[in-house]
């Protein structure tokens, strides 16, 4: 009777787990759509969503409406969505990489690095008259962001204490926020100069070339991190459990490097450094789903990166339209507190 019992208990544990799961992508993609939604009729041209509707089923083609949805504003709304869920997904990675809650893109300095680069070879190029594709621009974000993160992993070897990390990630995005500055500050050129408003975040001036490219990019980049999911879940558990379930533990940190690395490049690459969101999403929704599964984290992350992002981008342009704040102000009123309540909840455990 006790084994019925207990198997029954474990059937409805079991049950909750699965509903909570559930439930939670529900209201995640539901967000998603209301957001959406928002950032399509709200700005400076209030869009109805009958309009809406009439437009994206091309139903109304020769109005001023139908030019601003689909030149201005989806793109915008995806690469905004795009970008959030894969630098949610980065920060994920790199949590994992370096078993520490605050590891990110941005507090480690590798988004400054990828900005680094990125800045200095659209100088060299833009001074020149050459413009640059999206390829060109993410593979100059990638090198940057290894560069950053080989300078962390040299620290790691001689830093036991993972906050005495995160204060070296901190200075070495100083240093190539630094030097990005100093060279935007004396470029001469018009287009060079343009440089400080993406060096402070932003994803305004999207196309759908760019749109076409990063979503490549990220479906691969998700895809696979769906197939590292085992593993995740694994080397969570210890590494000597991983190795026990044959994980490579080299080649799978070798992975995640190179993983996380791409994902936040692309960020980056399009839309400038973007502070909070890599450290403050995946804990949320690690929060929120009760449990850090990579099965059900991975997909999480994406969605409520992606949410989050187009939320402080549709606050960033209209909260004080005409003018319109970078996105990492946003990102940070409300990704530092999130921070800053994790930071003080592991102390007092």
């Amino acid at each position: 009777m006790s084994n019925q019992s207990a198997g029954t208990s474990f059937h409805m544990e079991n049950f909750k787990r699965r509903s909570r799961y559930a439930m939670v992508f529900i209201l995640l993609i539901l967000a998603f759509g209301l957001i959406t939604v928002l950032n399509i009729n709200t700005g400076n041209v209030h869009i109805s969503l009958s309009e809406i509707i009439d437009i994206l089923l091309k139903k109304a083609t020769d109005t001023k409406e139908y030019s601003i949805i689909w030149k201005i504003r989806l793109p915008r709304i995806l690469m905004a969505a795009i970008l959030g869920g894969a630098l949610s997904l980065s920060g994920f990675l790199l949590q994992t990489f370096f078993e520490n809650p605050i590891a990110g893109p941005f507090v480690l300095g590798i988004s400054s690095g990828a900005k680094m680069v990125v800045a200095l070879v659209m100088i060299i190029f833009l001074g020149r008259g050459i413009a640059l594709g999206s390829t060109a621009l993410i593979l100059s974000a990638f090198i940057g962001s290894l560069i950053s993160m080989g300078f962390v992993l040299v620290c790691s070897g001689r830093v036991r204490s993972m906050a005495m990390l995160v204060v070296c990630g901190v200075m070495i995005g100083y240093i190539c926020s630094a030097i990005t500055d100093f060279v935007v500050t004396f470029a001469d050129d018009a287009k060079i100069v343009n440089l400080h408003n993406w060096s402070m975040g932003s994803f305004s001036g999207i196309s759908w070339e760019n749109v076409r490219v990063i979503t490549v990019v990220t479906v691969l980049g998700m895809a696979m991190a769906m197939l590292l999911a085992k593993p995740i879940g694994a080397c969570q558990l210890g590494e000597e459990y991983a190795r026990s379930m044959g994980v490579n533990i080299r080649r799978f940190r070798v992975e995640l490097i190179l993983l996380s690395s791409i994902l936040s490049a692309c960020v980056t690459a399009f839309a400038g450094p973007i502070s909070f969101v890599g450290i403050a999403v995946p804990q949320l929704v690690r929060r929120i789903f009760g449990t850090s599964k990579p099965l059900f984290v991975i997909p999480g992350c994406f969605f409520g990166g992606a949410g989050f992002c187009l939320l402080c981008d549709l606050i960033a342009r209209t909260i004080f339209a005409p003018t319109e704040l970078s996105i990492s102000t946003v990102t940070a009123v409300f990704g530092a507190p999130v921070v800053i309540w994790m930071m003080v909840k592991r102390t007092h455990n």
